[in-house]
């Protein structure tokens, strides 16, 4: 059995993509799951699901944006199971006007309201619980673009993606004495629904050689199912066919 078997994990953007695999991964690997994200029927019909395989799993809709309800979510997991174990951010967004000649004040608030700002609400939520266990993980997906820097993903998005990775790591300087850690997990080019929103969509064929979620969904589960004592500090992670270089060829 694994040794997540207990473990309350707490997944955002958990109705799709990476966050939706992440979800299914650690309900798999025994943690009991709550799923989060702005689409509460799509998050309930993917929690039936885990829970018809055999899994535990719970939806409570959220906009990470939005800091007093991302607080309230957390007191209601914490209300109901006494503990949050495992926080994996998710939740994240491009808009297909990323680039200077096209970058709207919205667009850019938008982008970093949710990459950004809504990862913080979330570990500034569970953190006192953690700290009160002297334990817990929290996983927050950046990207490629939080290392690296891509013309095509934009502005707005390669700062938020910056910001959260640096983020992550400050997790581990403050809270390492408190049994607490935390990972980046720095993808490049997943075949999830957010493709949808670039200016030019990639092909079917192209989206087959990218990563796919349940890539991500297994790098999620190494991460948590680790002792406490080992720190992933940073996961960098891309399809062999990686279009970074391949396009630069």
């Amino acid at each position: 059995m694994s040794r997540l078997k207990g473990n309350i994990a707490w997944i955002t953007g958990a109705g799709s993509g990476i966050g939706l695999a992440g979800a299914q991964a650690l309900a798999q690997a025994g943690a009991s799951v709550v799923m989060s994200g702005r689409r509460a029927d799509i998050l309930q019909a993917e929690a039936q699901k885990i829970c018809a395989l055999g899994g535990v799993a719970e939806a409570l809709a959220l906009d990470v944006a939005d800091a007093a309800a991302v607080q309230q979510c957390a007191e209601r997991i914490l209300e109901h199971h006494g503990r949050i174990d495992i926080l994996v951010n998710s939740a994240g967004l491009n808009n297909p006007n990323r680039y200077w000649n096209n970058q709207t004040t919205q667009g850019w608030r938008e982008v970093v309201g949710i990459n950004l700002d809504g990862s913080f609400y979330t570990i500034h939520a569970v953190l006192p619980s953690m700290r009160k266990n002297k334990d817990g993980l929290i996983i927050n997906i950046s990207s490629w673009a939080g290392v690296f820097h891509p013309k095509l993903t934009g502005a707005a998005y390669n700062a938020s993606k910056h910001a959260v990775t640096a983020m992550t790591e400050t997790i581990n300087m403050e809270e390492c004495a408190n049994g607490i850690r935390a990972c980046a997990l720095c993808p490049a080019e997943v075949a999830t629904p957010i493709l949808d929103r670039r200016p030019v969509p990639p092909s079917a064929a192209d989206r087959a050689r990218m990563l796919q979620p349940g890539d991500l969904g297994a790098t999620i589960r190494f991460v948590a199912e680790l002792p406490p004592q080992v720190c992933i500090n940073q996961i960098i992670i891309s399809p062999t066919w990686n279009r970074n270089y391949i396009e630069n060829l």
